[in-house]
């Protein structure tokens, strides 16, 4: 076993690159690449992006004076098909490659798996995804929908939460597997999910959740069901009137808190009431969750970029704190997160997963 790993930890968001390289569980360098909303409005989809994306990984490199050649390891934010996943690291392979490629959507994690296996490839070194976002966990009873051909799926940001939360419970004094935690990740997309002894036991979606600043969140089924079959959108269209030119978007023409916050400070009223909405919603979203484990909650953690803003913050505290003391925690540690999951798999401390057809389903 070696004493030195580096590792390139990429994670490709809804609005940004992060990329950052460590040399064991120290990080030597790092950038965060926002995207704006003009920018992404030029692809359909996030595979689309996979250009722009790799060229600013790789113009990133180049300006920090390492090369590919010199990792270990990827440590990719992603997953090539949607499913059930356990948490912990699975080694990314052809198909994972061929899965991605086939999504759709526009969120830029989809590139993460196409990204690091040509590069694994290409240069002969391994590469992993971890903690995935449908790392899934929940409870039977959370599965139930309301409607039998929809089931509740566990996917949330898990990678930043489980981290985050390792990270508070132990400045208590306390393990992950001891506490009870509500984790809501605000980001480019805002989700909440429950924490209870070592295990996501349930979880709001950003489907299903609140509004965010690129996304619509929960919207009236009935409304919903008109526009789709309306005959004046197509699928994708309604796909991108739900999530990308919605939230804060599709309201104020932003997705940058910081403007909204500026426009706010010189009295546009209606960026007020959406930015008030969006907190309102985040509280709502804390309380339901409150309730599975009858209000015996020890922290509502709150985290993510958003989570730098104090007026959100504020908004959202003064809502929940009757439930429980509320941490911020601002910014992810979701780079962080990544290489120390991919280095313990390196080190033999634990193992990567196979991602094969019918074995990565719970």
């Amino acid at each position: 076993m070696k004493d030195l790993y580096r590792i390139l930890a990429i994670n490709p968001g809804s609005t940004s690159t992060k990329i950052s390289v460590f040399e064991n569980d120290k990080e030597i360098g790092t950038r965060n690449i926002e995207h704006s909303s003009e920018e992404l409005a030029k692809y359909s989809t996030a595979v689309e992006q996979y250009d722009m994306r790799k060229e600013a990984i790789l113009d990133y490199l180049k300006e920090l004076g390492v090369s590919l050649s010199e990792m270990d390891a990827i440590a990719a934010r992603g997953i090539g098909r949607w499913g059930k996943y356990r948490a912990g690291a699975y080694e990314i392979n052809d198909l994972m490659e061929e899965d991605s490629l086939k999504d759709t959507g526009s969120h830029g994690m989809i590139l993460s798996p196409i990204l690091a296996n040509r590069w694994a490839k290409e240069y002969g070194i391994k590469a992993y995804v971890y903690d995935v976002v449908p790392v899934d966990e929940l409870e039977e009873i959370a599965r139930i929908s309301g409607s039998p051909f929809i089931e509740r799926m566990g996917a949330s940001h898990t990678l930043n939460t489980k981290a985050t939360a390792r990270k508070v419970a132990e400045e208590m004094g306390r393990t992950y597997e001891d506490v009870t935690f509500i984790m809501c990740h605000m980001g480019g997309g805002i989700g909440a999910n429950l924490h209870k002894n070592g295990r996501i036991i349930d979880v709001t979606s950003d489907d299903e959740g609140t509004f965010s600043p690129e996304r619509a969140g929960r919207v009236p089924v009935d409304a919903l069901i008109k526009m789709c079959f309306s005959g004046k959108y197509t699928e994708k269209q309604v796909r991108k009137l739900m999530k990308g030119n919605a939230g804060l978007v599709g309201y104020l023409g932003t997705n940058d808190c910081k403007e909204v916050e500026r426009r706010i400070a010189e009295g546009d009223r209606q960026a007020e009431l959406i930015y008030k909405a969006m907190a309102y919603q985040i509280a709502k979203d804390i309380g339901a969750l409150a309730t599975v484990v009858k209000g015996k909650v020890d922290r509502i953690v709150l985290t993510g970029g958003i989570a730098y803003s104090k007026m959100m913050t504020c908004m959202i505290t003064e809502r929940v704190e009757f439930i429980a003391p509320v941490v911020v925690v601002p910014g992810a540690m979701e780079m962080e997160a990544l290489a120390k999951g991919v280095l313990r798999v390196l080190r033999g401390e634990e193992k990567a997963s196979a991602y094969l057809p019918g074995k990565t389903v719970l």
